[in-house]
């Protein structure tokens, strides 16, 4: 059942049903299924679906990053992924302004504004996973966006789908009047709507009041006192309006400076209360952020793996800090922001250290993942704003309120300047019990809330968890005024019925989620989608996120009895989630519990091998040379019979023996490589030894991409760069048997036999752990650093960097290229090698990038010649960034393959490109032709 999740949503089946279901699961504690799952292209696609839903009489809702924590983005019946097509971003005025589609997340964004060094206003701590379509349609603000920043303000045009199927850009010459010849009413209405309210000057100043802080709740009944004309009116009312008045297909937004130097703190107080009341004169010094965590928060913080130095050790019972930044564009504006922090008494010494300060705020930005995966329980996030005067004592009454209720683990933070407070409260709500206790508390918080003149949402939209109480907040007449609003948009309330506006004083208390227990490994998942952007297989099949879900509702549908069902989910999930997944661990990177779905779907490959299959592999364990001899005879072969012949002849094999057992081979591959102890025989140094190399394997397989001037071995042109510099290097008796293990362990097969060949021979060469090992492709470092516990093993561009360059003899070394294009791989970010590979590249190249939507290519060594759709999903955004230089660089020979591929541009080894800049080349020993 190999079909893309496109072509599923468009089949039926066993297929589409998988992804019906998981894409119903978003990082809220709701989980309603929509009848169909829809994906639309265009302005246009989402008009005629528009059109589609009004005579079908379904509802429409749309998904976009999936990081909503209220309900806002799940539906009864058509659910609309606008991510997988609307991920468009250029940057105008030199960044000053920018134009976005819906589907780009922020942090992708920020990427594109940063050559010009501006950013989004709006910085919402899920900023890695969250997109422009959600942040706009929640108006999400975040630690430094505040109310000024945020995209109400900076929003300048739009392009939307109303319902009625209307398309409309309103920066286009002549908007004003096209909304008003085919959309009457809707402008009659907003003008009718803005005078009755400018007509009642205590509705006026409630309004007023209501979004001098943070304010989510309900629709921007301030545009109408801030705005008089109805284009502007449109504009600004869908902004917040969570998909309720129609669909944004694009935007233009103002930037603003990004401000290069910082400086932040983690100030510890003895309790919440007196962590509040410092918050005041911290705001009268200009401070940027200011970050609230109560003791509970801090002891997540304190478990981490790395905890910020100011909790370890500390005895946490009921303390409290704020993280405090200062921003400002220059040094010395900097250092005058840090005289006048001294001002507020007691305070903190900061750091400018941006290694620090990084890990100070990743603390911050995943303790909601943190928490939540902390508990067995589900979780649920809610966030209020209160006037900052009032935010103490309501910090104090809400954890009295909490603890009242019994909620004993619960967590409180948020961005303590704009008086918004964030809390965590887990309980088991699909009970009785749980949803008894969960609507008695929610009375008494919005009692509390609404009693301090504050917001029942400050910056995560009203969703379902709160659109029960939005007259409650609001009253009844300015809530009659968005009920007239929601009509005159939508008059066939199409758009997500239920959130925002809502007939059911229940509803915050219907559909919530469950979530069995699956698999050790993931069960802690909290949903959040942090990992997907990452994901090679994203825009292809299944993300991590969505791989585990899948799980989970197998489980519940076991639970239900349903055999059947769970069976068929099961078969999709084959194809979906197992054969399609580079397990390249990015998504352990990314994700705040350093989740590593690959791990799971090892295990399942392990579990759905044959046995025929794990002989094969504990076969090739016992005779590695003669498989790499074999494949590289095989690959020299096939370049030489007619293309079609060996293509044909693959795909035959594939039909009986499995797509996913057998690789195809296609006419881009390149020949065979060379055995790597012939090669190991040329290295003339004779100085001491100062390191073992191993070469990988994978320069034995597969012959390297041609560069002129290079030896034509990736394997030789690192022994000769050594030499140049006069570095001896030793490599590990039975060289040739020697594998990273990185074959096996993707397969889920056991390696346990050729780890310990390794470990033996690395035993013997490095004088039991003395010398570092050296490895000339990333992903063979990073296997080898997974179970060659006690050696140190150094990475290719590591080395390149460390030892080789500072000892070339001076001038030997020179800029030979104009640009180049960098290919990261998986690897060197697992390895923390990346940043070596830019240093390296620098000084052979006059402009070396990574392009801004660099990713995993997906080949995943074998990976992309079973399943070459992976890679050319995976490459897609990055292949359309990297023209016009001449150079392309990559770590690692699969992954040059698969850019290669992708692109049409040859990509090479950076020890290729280093050699050739120097001149470290011997044609005498850069024999050609394969030699096996």
């Amino acid at each position: 059942m190999s079909l893309s999740r496109a072509e599923a949503l468009r089949s039926g089946g066993a297929a589409q049903e998988l992804y019906r279901r998981v894409w119903a699961h978003d990082a809220s504690h709701f989980l309603v299924t929509p009848r169909e799952v829809r994906q639309v292209d265009s302005a246009a696609q989402m008009a005629e679906l528009f059109r589609e839903a009004r005579r079908r009489h379904l509802p429409v809702t749309f998904r976009s990053g999936g990081t909503s924590l209220n309900g806002q983005a799940q539906s009864e019946g058509i659910l609309v992924d606008t991510r997988a097509a609307f991920k468009a971003v250029v940057p105008l005025d030199r960044g000053h302004r920018v134009w976005v589609q819906p589907g780009v997340t922020i942090r992708q964004v920020n990427r594109a504004l940063a050559r010009h060094g501006r950013k989004m206003g709006p910085d919402p701590a899920s900023e890695i996973a969250a997109t422009v379509g959600g942040v706009l349609a929640n108006n999400a603000s975040g630690m430094l966006c505040g109310t000024d920043q945020n995209s109400y303000r900076l929003i300048e045009s739009l392009e939307v789908v109303l319902p009625s199927g209307t398309i409309l850009n309103t920066a286009d010459p002549g908007a004003a009047d096209k909304l008003a010849e085919l959309e009457p009413n809707l402008v009659d209405t907003l003008t009718r709507l803005r005078d009755q309210l400018w007509a009642r000057p205590d509705l006026v100043a409630e309004v007023r009041r209501q979004f001098s802080q943070k304010n989510t709740m309900g629709y921007s009944l301030n545009a109408f006192l801030d705005y008089s004309e109805p284009l502007d009116l449109l504009v600004h009312l869908l902004v917040g309006s969570e998909g309720t008045l129609g669909f944004v297909s694009e935007a233009v937004y103002r930037t603003v400076p990004v401000r290069p130097h910082a400086a932040t703190a983690l100030w510890l107080f003895p309790d919440v209360h007196r962590a509040a009341e410092a918050i005041a004169p911290l705001v009268g010094t200009g401070v940027a952020a200011l970050e609230l965590m109560d003791a509970r928060a801090l002891a997540v913080a304190q478990n981490l793996p790395h905890p910020p130095a100011e909790l370890v050790g500390l005895d946490l019972k009921e303390q409290a800090a704020l993280l405090v930044e200062y921003q400002e564009e220059s040094e010395a504006d900097l250092a005058e922001a840090l005289v006048r922090a001294q001002t507020v008494p007691a305070a903190p010494s900061f750091t400018t250290d941006s290694a620090v300060r990084a890990h100070l705020w990743a603390v911050r930005k995943g303790l909601y993942a943190s928490v939540a995966g902390a508990s067995s329980e589900r979780t649920l996030l809610e966030d209020i704003a209160v006037p900052v005067p009032a935010l103490a004592d309501t910090t104090r009454d809400l954890s009295n309120l909490l603890e009242r209720f019994d909620y004993r683990d619960a967590v409180i933070f948020g961005h303590a300047k704009d008086g918004n407070l964030h809390f965590m409260l887990s309980d088991d709500f699909g009970s009785d019990r749980g949803r008894q206790r969960l609507e008695a508390f929610t009375e008494e918080l919005v009692e509390l809330v609404l009693s301090r003149g504050g917001a029942l949402k400050a910056e995560h939209g009203t969703g379902r968890a709160m659109a029960p109480f939005v007259e409650r907040q609001y009253g009844p007449e300015l809530y009659r005024i968005m009920r007239d609003l929601k009509s005159a948009f939508d008059p066939d309330q199409l758009c997500n019925p239920g959130v925002i506006l809502t007939d059911d004083p229940h509803l915050h208390l219907r559909s919530l989620k469950e979530t069995p227990a699956v698999n050790p490994l993931v069960d802690r998942c909290v949903e959040c989608g942090y990992c997907e952007p990452s994901c090679p297989s994203h825009q292809l099949t299944l993300t991590p996120r969505t791989r585990i879900v899948a799980e989970r509702e197998i489980a519940l549908a076991r639970q239900r009895g349903d055999r059947v069902g769970a069976k068929q989910l099961e078969q999709a999930f084959e194809y979906a989630a197992v054969d399609t997944c580079a397990v390249d661990g990015l998504c352990e990177v990314a994700c705040p519990l350093d989740i590593n779905t690959g791990d799971l779907v090892r295990e399942q490959r392990r579990q759905r091998s044959p046995r025929w299959f794990r002989v094969m592999w504990a076969l090739a364990a016992r005779h590695w040379s003669a498989v790499t001899v074999g494949a590289a005879l095989a690959l020299s072969v096939a370049q030489r019979l007619p293309a079609s012949m060996v293509t044909g002849i693959t795909r035959m094999l594939r039909a009986i023996v499995g797509p996913d057992r057998v690789p195809l081979w296609t006419a881009d591959l390149p020949g065979g490589g060379r055995r790597r102890s012939k090669v190991a025989r040329y290295h003339r140094s004779t100085g001491p030894v100062e390191a073992v190399y191993l070469p990988s394997c994978l320069n034995a397989m597969f012959a390297p991409a041609p560069l002129d001037g290079s030896s034509g071995n990736t394997q030789l042109d690192f022994q000769l760069l050594c030499e140049q510099a006069g570095v001896t290097l030793r490599f590990p008796p039975g060289l040739d048997r020697l594998c990273c293990a990185t074959p096996w362990t993707s397969k889920g097969q056991s390696a346990d036999r050729i780890r310990s060949q390794v470990r033996a021979a690395l035993e013997v060469a490095t004088e039991g752990g003395r010398l570092p090992v050296v490895c000339d492709n990333s992903s063979c470092t990073e296997g080898l650093v997974k179970f060659a516990d006690g050696y140190r093993v150094l990475d290719a561009p590591v080395f390149l960097r460390d030892v080789i360059l500072p000892r070339l003899p001076a001038g030997q070394l020179r800029v030979t290229w104009h640009q180049a294009a960098l290919h990261p791989t998986c690897s060197t970010t697992h390895l923390g090698s990346t940043e070596a590979v830019r240093q390296v590249a620098q000084q052979v190249v006059g402009q070396a990038r990574v392009p801004d939507d660099w990713g995993c290519c997906g080949f995943a060594g074998d990976r992309g010649m079973l399943h070459p759709e992976l890679t050319a999903a995976a490459t897609e955004p990055e292949a359309a960034d990297v023209q016009g230089v001449d150079l392309w660089i990559s770590t690692n020979r699969t992954c040059e393959i698969g850019m290669t591929r992708a692109t049409g541009q040859e990509y090479v080894s950076l020890i290729s490109a280093v050699a050739v800049a120097s001149g470290a080349t011997d044609p005498d020993r850069a024999a050609g032709g394969t030699e096996h």
